[in-house]
């Protein structure tokens, strides 16, 4: 891998490189997703040496504690490479991008709109502790409690690749909060995963095409953010689509990252169509009710997270709701990988 490396740097400096800006582009950004892998596997490299250091010093002191030290690092290391080996299943195309993340509440008002809310605090809660860095790019608060809908940002390698797991209707059965009778309720919340395209791809969006104005943002903010018309908003006119973003300072910031989810969406729409997997950006996930939900989480009478897809499940749903849905992108990796294996074998 570092002999790859070695190869790209030595064929930017060659005369000519900057002439083809696509494949200059393509060049780079390898560059950069393998130096990025080979730091993943040096702290894995470093992490190894470190307990083999404690299990020395350990012995040699007769340190009571050592045992339980090593075997918390243990168990780190082997999270840190089991994640290093679901990698290697992330060979879709745009698998190594950054995800762009929609959360749409399904009909059940406040209800629905506080699941919403915590399907968000659950994905950005999995994006901090993998070290991604996420951004809330737009967010509309509920009447009540919750949020009507959320745009979420998450920048760093195989984002897309681990997020699209989430893709589809979510399903929470509970003791509802909000009703006064106390009785158990079922609600919904859409999940949407895009890829968030880069420089090496190319999405012409012609000026007469979109819709674009300015609004003030609704959020909590600053003294800044709230007196001016940061917000922006684009419809494309050709497909509907409508896109916003209000957490920037600035109206070209906020346009920026609207014009960037935007050019994603018309993306993933002609690259499913290229897959023949629908016709439309949310036609596989069907309505946001019964019978389409990707995954139940329960909490009441028992508690459980099931997956309907890979089958794999989980008792401990708070852990889940707080982040801990790395079982959940695993099974559904696997069973992916072992889909396409078997197809490959299947046809040989």
């Amino acid at each position: 891998m570092s002999n790859r490396v070695e190869e790209l740097e030595n064929k930017a400096t060659e005369p000519g490189f900057w002439n083809d800006s696509s494949k200059s582009q393509e060049v780079l950004k390898e560059i950069k997703l393998l130096k990025e892998k080979l730091s993943k596997i040096k702290k894995l490299e470093d992490l190894y040496e470190e307990i083999e250091l404690m299990i020395v010093l350990g012995n040699e002191e007769n340190d009571a504690d050592a045992p339980a030290q090593v075997a918390a690092e243990i168990e780190k290391f082997n999270a840190e490479l089991e994640v290093l080996r679901l990698e290697t299943l992330l060979t879709g195309e745009y698998d190594a991008n950054n995800a762009i993340v929609n959360i749409h509440p399904g009909a059940g008002g406040t209800e629905a709109q506080d699941w919403a809310q915590m399907l968000m605090r659950m994905y950005m809660r999995w994006g901090e502790a993998h070290e991604y860095t996420v951004k809330v790019l737009d967010l509309l608060d509920g009447d009540e409690a919750g949020i009507k809908s959320a745009t979420l940002q998450f920048e760093g390698l195989n984002a897309y690749g681990f997020l699209r797991s989430e893709h589809g209707v979510h399903r929470l059965v509970r003791f509802s909060p909000y009703n006064a009778a106390g009785k158990r309720q079922t609600s919904f919340a859409s999940v949407e995963v895009m890829p968030e395209i880069d420089d090496t791809i190319k999405i012409e969006i012609r000026p007469e095409e979109v819709d674009i104005s300015y609004f003030r943002s609704s959020g909590a903010g600053g003294q800044h953010i709230n007196k001016t018309d940061t917000a922006c908003r684009i419809v494309h006119k050709p497909t509907g689509i409508m896109v916003s973003c209000q957490t920037e300072r600035s109206q070209s910031q906020n346009r920026e990252y609207a014009m960037r989810m935007l050019m994603s969406k018309l993306f993933d729409i002609k690259r499913r169509e290229n897959e023949e997997l629908t016709n439309e950006l949310k036609g596989e996930q069907g309505d946001i009710a019964f019978g389409n939900a990707i995954r139940s989480y329960v909490f009441c009478p028992y508690t459980l997270v099931k997956d309907r897809r890979t089958s794999y499940e989980d008792s401990n749903v708070q852990k889940v709701v707080d982040g801990g849905i790395d079982g959940f992108i695993n099974a559904f990796l696997a069973d992916e990988f072992n889909k396409k294996a078997g197809g490959v074998n299947k046809n040989a």
